[in-house]
């Protein structure tokens, strides 16, 4: 039976795979428990400098799978294991020390925003339709899109989109800010960004990305704080002993 979610490592890049394409890569718990395992094996390798999420098939990811959630006996108790799983993955995802493209085609629906949000550049193909999806069947936020979805848009735009039922299409996910860009082949423009970051300072980039996204949750001495604590560390790194001086020497 094939993974729900496939991890290769290739030139320093971390690729990690939706693989439901069969189901629009719907969220389910194996998905949900490979997608925490997968995030966790990349965390651990130091050969992984730069992550590029994707979904393969049609569409990224339509969401939970709601089959699921009917068939299930005790359905509560089993819908919030199953958010609960998947939150955990998702935040794994948030919290590497490592930056990550997404490439999103087809639909992002529901949880599938959530995961999306995880990275940090996101690149759309053209055609691509985000929608919110829970309240249609009677549902509420899961993934952390609570809190991304703001982040991303503003809360206005994002309560205008949570609340209105319609979704967005590739233009408008753009202006609004869901997305960083749009590609003919978002693939291939994220493995370019993923290549970019391997062969510059993918160390430096990793604490970028984390002062940025806990930053908001900081008060403005924390976040000091932590910035001085940071770049004083980096000064020791391999990366900064090399890149200082051959930008001295320019």
């Amino acid at each position: 039976m094939p993974k729900p979610v496939t991890l290769t490592i290739a030139g320093g890049i971390g690729h990690l795979q939706l693989n439901r394409p069969e189901a629009a890569n719907t969220i389910n718990m194996p998905l949900a428990v490979a997608l925490e395992e997968a995030v966790s094996r990349v965390a651990e390798d130091d050969a992984v400098k730069a992550v590029l999420l994707t979904g393969n098939g049609k569409r990224f990811c339509a969401g939970g799978d709601i089959s699921a959630f009917a068939e299930s006996l005790d359905k509560g108790p089993f819908l919030t294991e199953l958010a609960t799983t998947i939150d955990g993955a998702v935040q794994a995802l948030e919290s590497l020390q490592k930056p990550v493209v997404a490439a999103v085609h087809g639909a992002v629906a529901g949880g599938g925003l959530g995961i999306m949000l995880a990275a940090d550049v996101i690149i759309a193909a053209d055609g691509t339709s985000f929608v919110f999806a829970y309240p249609a069947i009677g549902l509420t936020p899961d993934c952390g899109t609570s809190a991304s979805l703001p982040r991303a848009m503003g809360l206005h735009r994002a309560l205008a989109f949570a609340l209105s039922g319609r979704p967005l299409n590739t233009s408008q996910a753009l202006d609004q800010g869901l997305v960083t860009e749009v590609a003919v082949d978002p693939m291939a423009r994220a493995q370019e960004v993923a290549a970019a970051w391997v062969a510059g300072a993918p160390g430096a980039l990793g604490d970028v990305r984390r002062l940025l996204r806990q930053g908001p949750g900081l008060s403005r001495e924390e976040a000091g704080t932590r910035e001085a604590a940071t770049i004083g560390g980096r000064m020791a790194t391999d990366e900064a002993q090399l890149l200082i001086p051959a930008f001295l020497s320019r």
